[in-house]
């Protein structure tokens, strides 16, 4: 076991979670939402970042952080009635998601998993409507609570 993996091992899980997407595009936000909405939860372990429609911009604080687990929240257009969670394979999410970022989203993990070693999750929320506009929907809202609720109690120190 190299020196890196053995320090893993000895310390706490560490989780960072990044909701992605565009305030201004109405439920692009919700991966926006999502980190808000955890902020109370904020602990050593868990990093939580908004990193909106750019979140290549935040790899240099994820790599510093040294994650075990990569979280990305986004809305994604999967055909299922509006405000649907998914877990997603960030691999092939690209035809999914909601296509407001400058750089797909299973390149980032690519990046992720080749650099820091870690693993990669997507989870995706099933927009409403990305129409110029600040506010969630009805729906979008409803589907970030209950993704709030599951992680902050994952999310909780142990």
């Amino acid at each position: 076991m190299n020196r890196l993996q053995n320090q893993k091992a000895e310390r706490p899980f560490r989780l960072a979670i990044l909701g992605v997407g565009q305030t201004l595009r109405s439920d692009d936000g919700v991966g926006l939402a999502v980190v808000r909405g955890l902020r109370p939860y904020a602990h050593p372990n868990l990093l939580l970042i908004e990193a909106a429609h750019a979140p290549e911009n935040c790899t240099g604080q994820v790599r510093r952080f040294a994650p075990d687990l990569v979280l990305l929240i986004d809305a994604a257009k999967m055909d299922e009635p509006l405000g649907t969670i998914r877990w997603l394979d960030w691999r092939c999410c690209d035809g999914l998601s909601a296509s407001t970022h400058t750089m797909p989203l299973s390149l980032l993990g690519e990046y992720f998993t080749a650099v820091l070693h870690c693993e990669v999750a997507l989870i995706g929320i099933q927009p409403a409507s990305l129409e110029m506009g600040e506010m969630l929907s009805p729906e979008a809202t409803a589907a970030a609570e209950q993704v709030m609720e599951v992680l902050a109690g994952i999310c909780l120190p142990v």
